[in-house]
């Protein structure tokens, strides 16, 4: 009787785990809304890709927005809406880490994580080298 107990309660606190793991799922705005990102997990990790920009079109007019931005040129003519920015965060049981964000804006790539907000908001940092050296961002969720 015991045994199975223990095994109901870990089962409901592993079920439990997992819902607050995968908060994190969803459409997130950035922090100037001009973008959207989908997060979505694959396996035990967590990844984004750019689901929505506002102004898709590149400084000459042409459409569809270009990674004119990115440090390696084979990029610089890839379509940015489908982009996967976000890759391998992990759930660590308080936050997601171990992750990297690329800012198509500037054409970096920073190591990540994030943290759920108690007003349900997400706060990523990125960061190269010390996470207490970075960049620090918030994302909304869209409904």
């Amino acid at each position: 009787m015991r045994i199975k107990l223990i095994g109901l309660i870990l089962f409901f606190a592993s079920s439990l785990f997992g819902q607050k793991a995968d908060e994190i799922v969803g459409v997130w705005w950035n922090a100037e809304k001009d973008g959207r990102v989908e997060v979505y997990k694959k396996g035990d990790q967590y990844f984004g890709k750019i689901e929505y920009i506002k102004e898709n079109k590149n400084l000459d007019g042409t459409a569809p927005l270009k990674d004119r931005n990115n440090p390696n040129e084979s990029f610089r003519e890839r379509v940015l809406l489908g982009t996967v920015i976000l890759t391998n965060l992990k759930w660590d049981g308080t936050e997601w880490e171990g992750g990297e964000i690329y800012d198509s804006k500037t054409g970096n790539t920073y190591s990540c994580f994030a943290k759920m907000q108690k007003d349900g908001t997400l706060y990523f940092k990125g960061y190269i080298g010390l996470s207490i050296i970075g960049r620090s961002t918030i994302w909304t969720r869209y409904k």
